[in-house]
């Protein structure tokens, strides 16, 4: 840095009489020497504002739980999908194996990896992409369609079928593991490529050995399998011999291929109206995502579009801020900061994203929404993934403030968009760096 200007003991002693001077400051540093900024910040009397009825439920079932991974993608997708399962077969509740996803994702993400590699060994490992290939490796977290290219090629079971282990439900470790393994792999495979050689024979070895470690952590898929469960009426019935797909065809029967993920991006850098795609983001080769950025209230017409016809909505949104686990409120106007700190911290949306201050990093799923007397939201019902003990028995209200600030991609179906979002969608995406906000895995 030239010029830079140090911190000077006469700048220090400025700010030390000016803090002593302050009461409020005082009394501040007291109470946050025993409490949570969080709960020190939190006013229950404006979160008592948030009402838990709404004029649109569609009442889910009882919450799931992610547990110590970052699979709430995953969970939100089965969230959706169980609900039609449930549905069809008259059953009380119904969950998925978020086991069995996790290892497909797990393992499909690998070849990704080492198929980024190859592609890129031509490139210096100080080159941006490559050092961020290398960093980022592979992680729990993903997009709708990674879910979507993952169900295509691999169906989905219920959770009686491939349960929960230690290791899918504690992911950490062996990612830790599993990284440290992709990147040896990498520098090998790259030395392959620059010597001139052929480097799938050796992936191929590198895949197998991935395969064995992640069926001794998760188990080993099942090929086929019997449907067996009780609806309401406590009648018995069984479907044999179906496989993975079969089963997603005949009791989800989704057209997957019929949902578009809507983003809002209020940058500078993405024009409202267009589609955009990530470089070296995803699980599934050959399979890219793509996002149609719309205005917010564009956005929010199309989900209130959606759920008054019954249907539930996955969203990705940044759950870090504003928001109360025990309580389960999510509202920036419930929470003094500001006050508290004495200093500002308001940023816009499109300060938020451009700042590094804020990204989609959780997927849920929208089950209500209150609209006043004007047909304009004003909360919003989810459903998490943290289990029943989290928020009000696993659910939460999002004030819809909190909504326009940090919620950035919703699931919709096309038959809602209009014919322009429709016309937008057909042209060629922008690629954007994979380092960009919107690449970020939830």
């Amino acid at each position: 840095m030239k010029a830079a200007k140090p911190i000077t003991a006469e700048l220090i002693q400025r700010f030390k009489e000016n803090y002593d001077q302050d009461k409020i400051a005082k009394v501040f540093t007291a109470a946050l020497s025993k409490a949570d900024i969080t709960d020190a910040a939190y006013s229950p009397m404006d979160a008592a504002k948030l009402e838990n009825t709404f004029s649109i439920d569609l009442h889910g079932s009882k919450a799931t739980n992610q547990q110590a991974s970052g699979r709430c993608w995953l969970f939100a997708s089965m969230n959706v999908m169980r609900e039609i399962i449930a549905k069809k077969c008259n059953m009380e509740r119904m969950e998925l194996s978020g086991n069995y996803f996790a290892f497909w994702d797990k393992f499909e993400k690998i070849n990704y990896c080492l198929e980024s590699v190859i592609d890129t060994a031509d490139k210096e490992l100080d080159d941006r992409t490559v050092n961020w290939i290398l960093k980022s490796g592979i992680g729990d977290g993903g997009q709708w369609d990674m879910m979507v290219s993952l169900v295509k090629k691999y169906g989905v079971v219920p959770v009686s079928v491939m349960p929960e282990t230690y290791q899918s439900c504690h992911t950490r470790s062996l990612m830790q593991k599993l990284n440290g393994k992709l990147r040896k792999d990498a520098l090998e495979l790259r030395a392959l490529v620059r010597e001139g050689k052929d480097p799938q024979p050796r992936k191929e070895e590198m895949l197998e050995e991935m395969f064995k470690a992640l069926c001794i952590c998760f188990g080993r898929p099942v090929d086929k399998f019997d449907f067996e469960y009780e609806d309401k009426d406590h009648v018995y019935h069984v479907d044999r011999g179906l496989t993975p797909v079969e089963f997603f065809q005949k009791y989800v029967g989704m057209e997957l291929d019929n949902y578009v993920s809507v983003i809002n991006a209020p940058t500078k850098d993405k024009p409202f109206g267009k589609t955009y795609t990530v470089s070296y983001i995803g699980n599934v080769v050959n399979e890219p995502i793509c996002y149609l950025n719309l205005p917010m209230e564009e956005m929010k017409a199309l989900v209130i579009q959606q759920m008054k016809d019954g249907e539930v909505v996955w969203f990705g949104s940044d759950c870090g801020k504003f928001g109360s686990r025990k309580d389960g409120i999510w509202d920036p106007d419930s929470f003094v900061f500001d006050q508290l700190l004495g200093m500002d911290l308001s940023m816009t949306k499109e300060e938020s994203l451009d700042g590094c201050n804020s990204a989609m990093n959780h997927a849920m799923v929208l089950t209500g929404v209150n609209l006043d007397e004007n047909g304009r939201p004003n909360r919003w019902k989810i459903e998490n993934s943290w289990g029943p003990e989290a928020g009000q028995n696993g659910y939460f209200i999002a004030s819809d403030k909190w909504f326009d600030l940090q919620t950035y991609q919703v699931i919709i179906n096309k038959k809602y968009l209009s014919q322009e979002q429709k016309k937008a969608l057909e042209e060629e995406p922008i690629v954007l760096n994979p380092w960009d906000p919107m690449g970020t895995l939830a």
